[in-house]
């Protein structure tokens, strides 16, 4: 089976209405078996245009999970602080089939 990646690129316009997003979103991630690669840190745009200020990276054990992740209740309860509080974009890729 192939993972799956969660790809964000963002800009936070509240940083306070952010935070309870930030808060909560760790755990659904892990009960859905996704665990965080890159959250935050330092960027260093090196080609093209940013698309945002902060980059994240989620590892799913496959499509599967991610989208299950992202469709769920737990998950979609919170979206909308994020969506509220920042701007950006987020794609969900496929991995490398290694083998």
């Amino acid at each position: 089976m192939t993972k799956a990646y969660i790809v964000g690129q963002l800009t936070i316009t509240n940083a306070e209405g952010y935070a309870k997003y930030a808060a909560v979103v760790p755990g659904t991630v892990q009960a859905h078996g996704g665990k965080y690669l890159v959250r935050g840190g330092q960027v260093i745009q090196l080609e093209g245009l940013s698309q945002g200020d902060r980059r994240v990276v989620i590892e799913f054990p496959s499509r599967q999970a991610a989208e299950v992740w992202y469709q769920s209740p737990e998950y979609q309860a919170i979206l909308p602080h994020r969506q509220a509080n920042s701007v950006g974009h987020i794609a969900l890729v496929d991995g490398l089939a290694l083998g």
